[in-house]
Order: C-alpha cells, then structure tokens, then sequence
C-alpha cells in the first residue's frame, strides 16, 4: 500500500428494501485508528462488521462514520394500543354518568396519544438480511473512496517532502563544502588563537596549548553529523519510494535530523555555517510539519 494522508472525506448513498440510507466518513490525524460509529436504531448489526473494515484499510487517524437512513414511500402501518384503547374506553364509561358531555367520537380517540401509532412496516429475517447486506455494501464503497482520497493526497504530500528533503540535502552539502572546514583553515584558525594567547605573557606552556587546540578541533569536526545527515536523506527516500504506512518512521528520521543540525549549530565555528544550520532547522520543521499527516 503506497503512502497515505491521513486527511479525507467519502460519501455514498443508496436504496434498499424500502429506506433510502447515507453513509458519510471523514478522517484526519490521529495517533492510532480512533472509529467514531453513529448508527440509528436498528442498524447495530453493522457495528461489527464496519469496524473490522476499516481496520483492515486504514492504520491510523480519527475516523468518524455516520449512517443516516430514512423511508422511501413503503406503506406506513397504522398500528392501535389495545392496552391504551381499552383504557380509554373504560374511563369514558366511568366519567359518562358523572359528566354532562357527548361521548367521544372515534376520530378523538384515536387522537388521544399513544392510542394509534404509526410505524414502519416489520421487515422479514430476509429482507432485514438482504438490507444490511446492501447498507454494509455501501460502506466499503464509501470506505474505498476514503482510501482513494488519502493515498492522492499521500502522493501529494510525498512530493512535497521528497522536494524538502532535496533541499535538506543541498544544505548539508553547503556545509559539507563550506571553506571554514578545510584544512587550513581550521590550522590558521587555531594558530592564531594559539598565539594571542602566548602573546598575552600569561606563562602558557605552548605544548600544551597545542594538544588542547588539537582537542577542540577534534571536537569541532562536523564530519560524523554530515555522514549521519546524508544516511537520514537516503533512509528518508527510501520511506518515500515504498509501501505501507511510513509516517512514525518518517517523524523519527526528523527528529535526527533536527539532532544533527543542533550540534552542527552548537559546534559551528564559522558564521557561514551557523546561518546554513538555521536554515536547516526552518526546513526541518516544515518537513516534521507535514510528516504529521502521514499515516
């Protein structure tokens, strides 16, 4: 499964055996796959069965799925309260010698409530079957259509972060080249502080300044944190080029690379070099940025 976005929208809507029902799924970022499920009453069933589909396709996100449903012109039943009527009628023949009234006709009675109730007609174990069956088939369409939308987002977003890891790496490599690196000059560099140092009078033993300036520039060397940031820059592609859900894995890699740029910031001894590190960690967050919505 190529890269997902964790972001998208899907809605499908159908008949069968006599409702007319709309299914509505939206998804955006989440640690893990939250499913949200409002169902009417009736419909529970498919509980089960919707949950188990979406994790089969989605990894991660807050899914929230809604089914509405409602009637297409079946015959309404008109249904009487037996237990309701008969009250009814029990306290009209309890209250006729007691009040000077005309009896009640039919048509108040019936308007009493809870005495008549309309309702939908009951449906057989098989036609109550054959309609979850077409209501659960319009939720895996509804459900592929989500998937279709995140993947053409993923692929959006994976060009965009492949263009901002392009850019990570042609720093990396102003680094890389920058001349306060060289040779010579790290030698120049440290010679003269050496000597502004002996010049001071102070009694400095010059052996040992050596060995601590060596030290230093040991210590400065950003060799290690280029290395680590161009294996960051390849692994990254790589998650990029491949199958399945890759943003965990990317957010790791940009907390390296975020690590790396800090100690090439922190062991910088060269404006040149601090002003690409900063640049770097401007890019760095926009990258982090949009790893978020990866699945």
């Amino acid at each position: 499964m190529a890269i997902q976005s964790m972001t998208g929208f899907a809605r499908r809507e159908g008949e069968a055996e006599g409702c007319r029902y709309v299914w509505e799924l939206r998804s955006v970022n989440g640690k893990s796959l939250d499913l949200r499920l409002r169902l009417p009453q009736g419909f529970e069933a498919l509980e089960q069965p919707v949950r188990k589909a979406a994790a089969a396709v989605l990894a991660r996100g807050n899914l929230q799925v809604t089914l509405s449903v409602s009637a297409t012109g079946a015959a309404v039943e008109a249904v009487v309260n037996e237990a309701a009527l008969e009250a009814v009628i029990d306290l009209v023949g309890r209250l006729g010698d007691r009040i000077d009234a005309r009896r009640p006709a039919l048509d108040g009675i019936l308007n009493i409530k809870g005495v008549l109730e309309f309702r939908d007609p009951e449906l057989s174990e098989a036609s109550r079957a054959a309609r979850d069956a077409a209501v659960l088939g319009g939720f895996m369409a509804a459900l592929e259509d989500l998937k279709a939308m995140r993947l053409a987002e993923g692929g959006a977003l994976a060009k965009v972060l492949g263009e901002q890891v392009g850019q990570i790496e042609r720093l990396t490599l102003m680094v890389e080249a920058d001349p306060s690196r060289s040779t010579e000059a790290i030698r120049e560099r440290l010679a003269a502080q050496v000597a502004a140092l002996m010049d001071t009078g102070a009694g400095l033993d010059r052996d040992r300044l050596h060995m601590e300036a060596a030290l230093l520039a040991t210590k400065a060397d950003l060799r290690e944190e280029i290395d680590r940031l161009k294996a960051h820059v390849a692994a990254t592609r790589a998650l990029l080029a491949g199958e399945g859900g890759a943003g965990r894995r990317l957010d790791f890699l940009a907390q390296e690379f975020n690590r790396e740029t800090n100690t090439i910031c922190s062991k910088s001894n060269a404006a040149a070099v601090t002003a690409i590190g900063l640049d770097l960690k401007v890019l760095i967050d926009q990258f982090r940025e949009q790893v978020q919505n990866l699945e």
